[in-house]
């Protein structure tokens, strides 16, 4: 009896795991770490741990505090961690604030007062939605407030602009200026039709004193945003060129005294985000690199004409997802790879070497069996070499024989690297028994702004051929078992797998497509970004003239070829994604069951493009594995 309590104690208390793999239900006992920031001391680390609550479908939130160089840690309130506050004005006057204000009449109740419980929406334009709501008249502002009096002022009343940017803008999209005599924020100041064609996203500077706006960047008409200044007061930004195109090559632009300088001009990368060195003589960024994310720095020579220099400082099977804060000669960061969630690292940029800061995972993976990650270089049908993730399971045998899932990466320019997600998770599906193949196709960032740009245009092109080159490549292996192949993708991931499942000559037993791309012309004329659509397919299907968007809406189509459908496909449909909205998932599963093809929908009412509760989720992992075990 006293052995039975012991073991009840120790299961209770998390010291035990049944499990020696990853299953679904444990990954959704994983704490997510987010860094809040370092004291103003220098010497403590603060940051929050969010811990899934799946009882309640939510998640609950811990602070704690370490010293800067790692060490014991302790929690504390919210309010306890203390970091300088940016939004708060250098002389201490002002706080910079956001929240939304009414511009204009939408809802048919603000329309007709005595109708007050219509639910009517009148649209004269578009962008009448966007990612996962409705457009009711409001738009996000940047309000300063007077500390001692409450007043707040709206820097740019009655507009029709969105500061924070729309849909996933936060406090980053706007600062003070060095001296306090400024604000700065990043706004697409476009209404209506205009918003949902374009993505001419500027920099604007509004003075206190004079109320006056005025536009840095009007020149250019693509992305402009996340402006930071160095002590010196050099503002830097990044910076997309071409109007239109999501994922142009991001650079780092820096504006000093009226003049502007390109820092990655001549680097061929893309860069995710950046900070200013303390010495304020470069800049410290992350970018896409080899199916990896790592750690660069750039040279800012100033007024000189020296050439800015690009340097890769980290290099490793991982990701650098964040950069902190520079403390001490190292910089703090948050990484992650594909068998471990993101932790708290400090970089030493001497020794070019990472330390662990955050442990709030490292007993849960201490007692699991983990999958092996192994980097595969293909050479495709062009004659060129990709990069390709094989994930194998744990105590892989290379004598047995295992069933391989093709996964197709969305975007379709996102980077596939080192990346730890709760949905598409690959220590997750090697752990229930199957190699992952995760090609780097082309159109992904991190292998030359080439090979980036080169599925626009292309969707039914060379991407799709990457895809069967990397599984006929890996298929030459004993272990697998090319009999039980499948391929499961979400995004231009599911737009993949539709694709594939009416033009892959039989390789693939079972497929998974999750809010995907069925048919181009629907979502051509039901996407709220029509900016992506019209870059990506060319322009609009009536065009008849338009050979680029033909081909699109025609060869590239997953719809052309459902004829030649023939193998069980589940689908998977969130009713609130307005990006690839509903009917793709809907059509598909109406094509797939009136042909007698054995199929099965997934529909997440509440859910957009992603699956963000946790229950959800949780089911959505369950009917993943349950499909691929009936039908694999």
């Amino acid at each position: 009896m006293k052995k039975i309590t012991i073991l009840l104690v120790l299961l209770c208390s998390g010291f035990l795991y049944a499990q020696k793999v990853m299953t679904p239900e444990l990954l959704w006992q994983v704490k997510k770490v987010s860094p809040i920031g370092i004291s103003d001391d220098g010497k403590k680390l603060f940051y929050r741990v969010s811990i899934p609550n799946m009882e309640a479908n939510s998640f609950d939130s811990k602070y704690y505090e370490m010293p800067v160089d790692g060490g014991n840690f302790r929690e504390i309130s919210k309010d306890e961690a203390n970091v300088a506050n940016k939004n708060l004005s250098p002389d201490g006057k002002f706080m910079l604030m956001d929240k939304a204000v009414p511009v204009n009449k939408i809802l048919g109740k603000d329309i007709y007062s005595d109708l007050p419980k219509s639910d009517t929406y009148i649209f004269t334009s578009l962008d009448y939605r966007h990612w996962d709501k409705w457009n009711d008249g409001s738009y996000n502002h940047v309000f300063y407030k007077d500390v001692n009096s409450g007043q707040e002022i709206d820097i740019t009343p009655a507009q029709p602009y969105y500061t924070p940017q729309a849909p996933f803008g936060g406090d980053e999209d706007y600062i003070w200026g060095p001296k306090g005599e400024n604000i700065y924020y990043v706004s697409k100041k476009n209404a209506g039709t205009e918003y949902a064609t374009s993505t001419n996203t500027d920099i604007f500077q509004y003075n206190l004193k004079t109320k006056k706006t005025e536009n840095l960047t009007s020149e250019n008409k693509g992305y402009d945003t996340q402006p930071a200044f160095s002590e010196t007061g050099a503002m830097a930004y990044l910076q997309m060129k071409t109007e239109g195109y999501e994922a142009d090559k991001n650079d780092i632009i820096v504006l000093e005294n009226g003049v502007k300088q390109n820092l990655t001009a001549q680097w061929d990368g893309t860069v995710n985000g950046f900070s200013w060195a303390s010495n304020n003589k470069h800049i410290y960024f992350t970018a896409p690199v080899d199916g990896t994310i790592q750690i660069f720095k750039v040279d800012y020579p100033g007024k000189t004409k020296k050439m800015p220099v690009v340097e890769q400082l980290s290099r490793g099977q991982f990701d650098v997802t964040g950069i902190v804060a520079e403390q001490n000669g190292k910089l703090i960061v948050t990484r992650t790879d594909m068998n471990h969630a993101s932790e708290i690292f400090s970089f030493d940029l001497d020794k070019k070497t990472f330390k662990q800061l955050t442990q709030v995972n490292t007993q849960m993976y201490s007692n699991l069996d983990l999958p092996q990650i192994e980097k595969r270089m293909v050479t495709t049908k062009d004659n060129k070499q990709m990069l390709v993730w094989v994930i194998l399971p744990p105590n892989f045998d290379k004598n047995k024989k295992y069933p391989t899932l093709l996964y197709a990466q969305g975007g379709p320019q996102s980077a596939l690297s080192q990346f730890y997600s709760t949905r598409w998770n690959f220590q997750l599906m090697a752990s229930q028994g199957y190699i992952v193949v995760a090609p780097n196709r082309r159109g992904m960032p991190g292998h030359g702004v080439e090979w980036n740009a080169e599925i626009s245009g292309d969707w039914g092109g060379g991407a799709m051929q990457d895809y069967l080159d990397a599984i006929d490549d890996i298929s030459k292996e004993s272990y697998v078992d090319k009999e039980k192949m499948g391929a499961v993708g979400a995004s231009f991931g599911g737009y993949s797998v539709f694709w594939l499942a009416g033009n892959h000559e039989g390789r693939f037993k079972t497929f998974i497509a999750h809010d995907g791309v069925f048919d181009t012309r629907s979502m051509y004329g039901t996407t709220e970004e029509l900016f992506f659509v019209n870059h990506d397919f060319g322009g609009p299907y009536w065009e008849k003239n338009n050979a680029k968007a033909q081909k699109a809406y025609n060869e590239f189509n997953p719809i052309t070829y459902v004829n030649k459908w023939d193998t069980p496909i589940m689908i998977v449909q969130g009713g609130k994604d307005y990006r690839v909205p509903i009917e793709q998932g809907l059509q598909a599963f109406q094509a797939a069951k009136l042909q007698g093809i054995k199929s099965k929908l997934l529909y997440l009412p509440e859910e957009n493009h992603w699956v963000l509760q946790p229950q959800n989720a949780l089911v959505w992992q369950r009917e993943f594995f349950s499909w691929l075990k009936e039908t694999l």
